[in-house]
């Protein structure tokens, strides 16, 4: 009985994975470009100013009291 090549089994769930996410990200980018072609914006949105983006978050590093 011939042993099974697993290298090859390997490489064909490799190359079927690989395969499966070039489809996904086809698909996300085909919905990405067809978004950006159809914008939706309302009347209201195009008459209202654009607001300032906000100021990062401080951050705050607490340290325990020394001895």
């Amino acid at each position: 009985m011939p042993t099974p090549n697993y290298a090859f089994e390997k490489r064909q769930r490799e190359l079927a994975k690989k395969k499966k996410q070039d489809e996904k990200d086809a698909r996300k980018r085909e919905a990405r470009e067809a978004n950006a072609s159809s914008p939706a914006t309302s009347p209201a949105a195009d008459n209202a100013p654009a607001a300032p983006a906000p100021a990062p978050a401080q951050r705050v590093h607490l340290r325990k009291p020394g001895p």
